[in-house]
């Protein structure tokens, strides 16, 4: 059978190729018959985005390196799944293309035969990489020739033809030809990419498109066969080829279009109940939010190599979902602190990962957001995508709408199963760090559980290990924060007369929860200098104030439930102390070790409570420390402050009566506006 046929087609096919039906079934048959892939795989993408740039830079002729692309390392093109590297399959293919005997046909028939292991787009891809790394070879000697002798040898070694000028119109051909072969090879990459094996669609539409890509891979091939001998095939042939790939990619573009139109819809209905499906593992999850358009998704912390998501099977997976930018770097510091510094990181380290998916805003990602991205990947001890641009669309617009309303970082936790059991863990995360394991909604609302008073170690926790030492030994810890130095200076005055005494007591100062005042600083400084050793440094100072914060967010986000919270109450006040404008004074947090319980006082009471060592420190050892403090101090009677929910400028006062133990049950509406209120407690 002659299979020449560069002459106009003569079928109406919707393949719009030269064959009658019957000889397209038959090459159709042979195509099949030398398709086997065996699961390897490669981004053709990528590849075909480094073949259009070696195209490009030949085609403008361009050899100042400062406007050439820069090739990455996180451009690297990897086979996976196939002993022999993209530079050895790339040589065969070449030396298929310039050595190989027989028409066309047979010749091409030969490379599909050699690339029988590949998916369809990587077939294509690859024969047209080989032919632009020869085709860019050609252009790179030529410009170079007259300038430097080793390019002037090659080019005479290789006979490639001294004046080009004869030779533009055929140029001007070819390279119209490559860029309909480019589009049509875009067309079945594509269609490739489409997630059929997680969403299916109706049989014959996907059957026919199916046949009429594999046509427009044969003629995407063949056509690849003109450099060959670009010299010496007429212009005219070239562009007949062009107009042959034209109309199959008329033909193509509509009905993989439509595919993956109705795939974007499928998917758009099947995500949002993915997690509450039952699945065996957690690879049909993962596969379908992590590798829809890549295989090898994830990038390993340490060695960054590439790996699947089969490295997350049987794992608790975190996916920490953000900007590109992540968070600014001490929450950062301390996120990786929690994570991986923490103490039970290494009894868990095994059964959980963090993944970091970065989402951008607009629909594509600026060369700024990549580098940045690249940089602080590098950097982080998570689990990684390796390119989250190539996230598939829909799983993005998933991201964005049911996980990223907010512009804040989120921790989506899914556990062994793929089932989603915690919409946002980052608070969990920055309270109890990896003793939060498995970090589920549950779990959070069990530590909150376990935790009736604001302790020492759940104000601290391990945020520095001298500190979560002293805590273990049971030593007396007194933690101030002020950014007034009189008191300051009175406060540490008190507090040496104390141990002067024989009572041990360690003083830690934490500044403010106000993150943008210069005079913490300074503060600290002079403390550390005059005062006593700083223990904390001032990225730990803002530790303490991130857990903090987290702990209130956390004790909120459990519900409406108007019952005395003494934790709430704690922090609430902590945080609210410097808003209050209240520089006059400081506050302490006072306790023992592990005990169940802290002293807080503020402003003078503070200093009140450590002058009179001399009436309750006869107490220290019938009571311990923390307890001869306790039986001296009047605790402040709270006055509950209701705030409703939604922003509203109502609010109400509850004063609480003589030996009122709890709040009243159910939850408080406002009167005027009729909304669930917020508790906030105040001291008289």
């Amino acid at each position: 059978m002659n299979w020449h046929g560069n002459s106009a087609p003569s079928s109406s096919s919707a393949t719009a190729n030269s064959f009658p039906s019957s000889e397209e079934d038959f090459l159709i048959k042979q195509l099949l018959l030398a398709h086997d892939p065996d699961g390897r795989w490669l981004d053709s993408e990528l590849l075909i985005s480094a073949m259009e740039n070696v195209m490009s830079s030949s085609a403008s002729h361009r050899s100042n390196v400062e406007e050439a692309v820069q090739w990455k390392d996180e451009d690297s093109i990897a086979i996976a799944g196939s002993e022999e590297t993209l530079g050895q399959i790339l040589w065969k293919i070449s030396s298929k293309v310039f050595v190989g005997k027989g028409n066309q046909h047979g010749r091409t028939m030969a490379l599909f035969d050699l690339l029988g292991s590949y998916r369809w787009d990587a077939k294509v891809a690859l024969v047209l990489a080989s032919f632009a790394a020869s085709y860019g070879q050609f252009w790179l000697i030529n410009q170079l020739h007259h300038d430097i002798p080793l390019a002037s040898s090659i080019a005479m070694v290789k006979q490639l033809p001294r004046e080009l000028i004869m030779l533009r119109p055929r140029f001007k051909a070819l390279n119209l030809l490559l860029k309909t072969m480019v589009d049509v090879t875009k067309c079945i990459i594509k269609f490739e990419g489409l997630p059929l094996r997680h969403v299916k669609l109706d049989v014959e539409p996907i059957g026919t498109t199916k046949l009429s890509i594999y046509v427009a891979a044969y003629w995407v091939v063949r056509s690849s066969l003109s450099y060959s001998n670009a010299t010496a095939v007429a212009a005219w042939e070239m562009l007949s080829m062009e107009s042959r790939l034209s109309r199959i990619l008329h033909h193509l573009s509509g009905p993989v279009h439509l595919c993956h139109r109705r795939i974007e819809l499928k998917m758009s209905q099947k995500l949002p109940t993915l997690f509450w499906e039952e699945h065996h593992d957690n690879q049909d999850v993962l596969e379908m939010l992590l590798a829809l358009k890549d295989n090898l998704p994830l990038k390993e912390p340490s060695t960054k190599s590439k790996l699947g998501v089969t490295e997350l099977k049987d794992k608790v997976v975190i996916l920490l979902i953000s900007k590109p930018q992540l968070l600014p770097l001490d929450e950062l510091l301390l996120l990786v602190h929690q994570t991986y510094g923490h103490s039970h990181h290494k009894e868990f380290e095994a059964k959980y990962r963090v993944v970091w998916v970065p989402v951008t805003e607009s629909d594509h990602w600026t060369e700024t957001e990549k580098e940045r991205f690249i940089i602080l990947s590098n950097s982080l001890p998570w689990y990684s995508l390796n390119r989250p641009w190539a996230l598939h669309s829909s799983v993005v617009n998933f991201i964005r709408l049911a996980w990223q309303s907010r512009a804040d970082p989120t921790m989506v936790v899914l556990d062994s199963k793929g089932a989603m059991t915690n919409l946002n863990g980052m608070d969990m995360v920055l309270i109890w760090g990896a003793n939060a394991f498995p970090f589920s909604a549950v779990r959070e609302q069990e530590l909150l559980a376990e935790q009736k008073q604001l302790t020492l170690q759940l104000l601290v926790d391990e945020i520095d290990p001298l500190l979560a030492k002293w805590v273990e030994e049971g030593r007396n810890i007194c933690i101030y924060g002020s950014e007034n130095l009189d008191w300051i200076n009175e406060l540490n005055t008190k507090a040496r007369e104390i141990m002067s005494c024989g009572i041990q007591l360690e003083m830690v100062y934490v500044g403010s929860s106000n993150i943008i005042s210069e005079n913490v600083g300074k503060t600290s400084d002079i403390i550390h200098q005059t005062i006593h050793r700083n223990l904390l440094s001032s990225t730990k100072v803002r530790f303490f104030w991130l857990r903090i914060e987290s702990l209130r967010r956390s004790k909120l986000q459990q519900g409406g439930r108007l019952r005395i919270d003494h934790i709430l109450q704690d922090v609430s006040a902590l945080l609210q102390h410097h808003d209050d404008g209240n520089d006059k004074g400081g506050w302490i947090a006072i306790g023992s070790g592990t005990a169940e319980e802290i002293v807080r006082l503020e402003g003078r009471k503070a200093i009140e409570l450590l002058s009179k060592v001399h009436e309750w420190g006869e107490n220290v050892g019938k009571k311990g420390f923390l307890g001869a403090i306790r039986a001296s101090v009047q605790v402040p009677k709270p006055l509950l402050i209701l705030h409703p929910a939604e922003p509203c400028s109502h609010s109400v006062m509850i004063p609480y009566g003589k030996g009122q133990q709890q709040q009243p049950k159910g939850n408080m509406l406002c009167e005027k506006c009729r909304r669930v209120m917020k508790p906030y407690v105040v001291y008289k």
